[in-house]
């Protein structure tokens, strides 16, 4: 049976990802969905047009990942989608923020993603796209978000190289690389800090997003960027030095 995963399916992109794979994709039979938030994957599977497997998982949790490996070995399905969307972010100051919040955005953001690939791995399809969701952040240091872009840093680099890896099995892997975007995202991340007012001024509907990550990962792009004002950041980040850029930044 071919099937997409897609973690983070609760809220935000990866509840978009899910939805737009369903709605689009005949082949895909079944979608699982993983989160931690069960009574909202229940809700979407309520609105998805195919059927659902719910796995309410937190994936920073040893016992999840065994939970999830043992349900890939039993099935043994063709995975054709792989969508890593779990993740979240913590504004301020390093010295400020809490431990558990530096940390947490590690294990989630970087160790659990790696691990969920690792596993789903030789269960992919040939022809399958496995999409990271990575971040602009990961372009160019941040200060008052600094672990989270190095974090999103991390996906970029991981997704590239994977990517070259996989070609010889015709598996493409796109880190998907958003600015903003007008999701849950922020009410957990301002639990700690303010986004800027040009962040604000830039968000992006996460339908959209979602849809050019899909055509871009079918197209066999390694990066997905939405929007003008992202892809130039993304040009301005490998042209210019990044201390002027973080100046430009401080001031905005």
């Amino acid at each position: 049976m071919k099937i997409a995963v897609v973690t983070g399916a609760s809220s935000g992109m990866g509840r978009e990802m899910a939805r737009q794979i369903g709605d689009r994709f005949a082949a895909v039979r079944e979608v699982w969905v993983i989160a931690r938030r069960e009574e909202r994957l229940q809700e979407l599977a309520r609105e998805m047009t195919v059927p659902v497997r719910i796995f309410p998982l937190d994936l920073t949790q040893e016992s999840a990942l065994k939970t999830l490996e043992q349900a890939l070995r039993e099935q043994k399905p063709q995975v054709v989608f792989l969508v890593n969307a779990s993740g979240y972010g913590k504004i301020g100051p390093v010295e400020r923020l809490s431990l558990e919040d530096e940390t947490g955005m590690v294990a989630l953001n970087c160790q659990a993603l790696c691990a969920v690939t690792r596993l789903v791995l030789p269960y992919m399809a040939r022809h399958g796209r496995i999409l990271q969701f990575a971040s602009a952040a990961a372009f160019l240091p941040q200060p008052g978000f600094a672990v989270y872009a190095a974090t999103k840093a991390f996906v970029l680099s991981y997704s590239r190289a994977l990517n070259s890896e996989l070609k010889q099995r015709d598996i493409c892997v796109t880190a998907v690389c958003p600015g903003p975007v007008r999701t849950e995202f922020f009410d957990i991340a301002e639990t700690t800090g303010t986004i800027p007012l040009y962040k604000r001024l830039v968000m992006a509907k996460p339908e959209k997003v979602a849809a050019l990550a899909l055509r871009d990962s079918m197209m066999g792009k390694t990066v997905s960027v939405y929007g003008l004002l992202m892809k130039a950041f993304e040009l301005l980040s490998k042209i210019l030095p990044h201390g002027l850029l973080l100046a430009v930044m401080e001031q905005l």
